[in-house]
């Protein structure tokens, strides 16, 4: 019996690698795989690594797919800035990272006594030489998605026929991605993040960066928001100033999810 809103590949997938640890952040493409996973009937653990580049939201999404799928969820603590590599913030950071989190992962798995790790990276993404790339080469971490050929709009359009409340959910990179390389990393300031963001989120502003840039912060917005800032800018400042010097708008606006979704149009009928 076809399993719903899986395609063939995926569920042969499942069928030849049936039991798995699955790395799961909470975001569109891995809450699909735990998805499409739970129906295919693999015998797996989900696994979410909570840390100080992580926003709060992004584990109330992951407990909330959790409870919808009828799962639970194994959450592991980890202080990522314990690692000097990840604290100094260098330009290949993100690959001490992944390094640290999938090697916990990998650790939890094997004491689970699963030989796999997969994870949600798509047929979408530049895997390249990238720095988080390459820490899961190393580690032998499978991406199902990628190596079945299903792309960011197959999951996104599979995602909503699968009723998944993450299917227009936007790509949210962690928190430590608006620290300029080489400006050592500490949890002020990543809660600054949270927070700015987590409030320009509350005024209505959606798929959105809030970037340091000194004592201050850059906003990236998507040009449908930009009028919303104008209409909201008062109450943006006085939210924003409780913890930055200066507030900026980059004027050159964010693709974002808008663009994603037209793409989603445009390869639906390749699904």
């Amino acid at each position: 019996m076809s399993a719903p809103a899986v395609p063939e590949k995926l569920q042969a997938w499942f069928a030849a690698h049936p039991r798995f640890t699955l790395a799961f952040s909470g975001g569109c493409d891995s809450a699909y795989l735990f998805y499409a996973a739970t129906v295919c009937g693999a015998d797996f653990a989900a696994c979410y690594v909570k840390s100080a580049f992580q926003p709060e939201f992004e584990l109330e999404d992951a407990r909330r797919l959790a409870r919808e799928l009828g799962r639970e969820i194994d959450i592991i603590e980890l202080d990522v800035l314990a690692d000097e590599k990840v604290h100094t913030n260098p330009k290949d950071r993100c690959y001490f990272c992944k390094q640290r989190i999938f090697s916990a992962i990998c650790d939890h798995a094997r004491a689970l006594g699963h030989d796999l790790v997969i994870d949600g990276t798509n047929a979408s993404d530049d895997a390249g030489d990238r720095p988080g790339m390459r820490a899961l080469r190393e580690l032998r971490v499978e991406s199902p998605l990628r190596s079945c050929g299903v792309s960011k709009a197959e999951v996104r359009a599979l995602s909503k026929e699968a009723g998944l409340f993450s299917w227009n959910k936007p790509a949210y990179a962690c928190l430590a991605t608006r620290i300029p390389a080489d400006t050592p990393i500490d949890a002020g300031t990543l809660n600054k993040v949270e927070r700015a963001e987590a409030a320009l989120a509350k005024l209505g502003f959606s798929d959105f960066r809030a970037r340091i840039v000194g004592s201050g912060v850059r906003l990236e917005l998507t040009e449908s928001d930009m009028a919303h800032l104008m209409e909201r800018r008062a109450e943006v400042c006085a939210v924003l100033e409780k913890d930055f010097d200066g507030i900026a708008l980059d004027l050159r606006p964010r693709a974002g999810l808008k663009t994603e979704l037209n793409w989603m149009e445009t390869e639906k009928n390749t699904i």
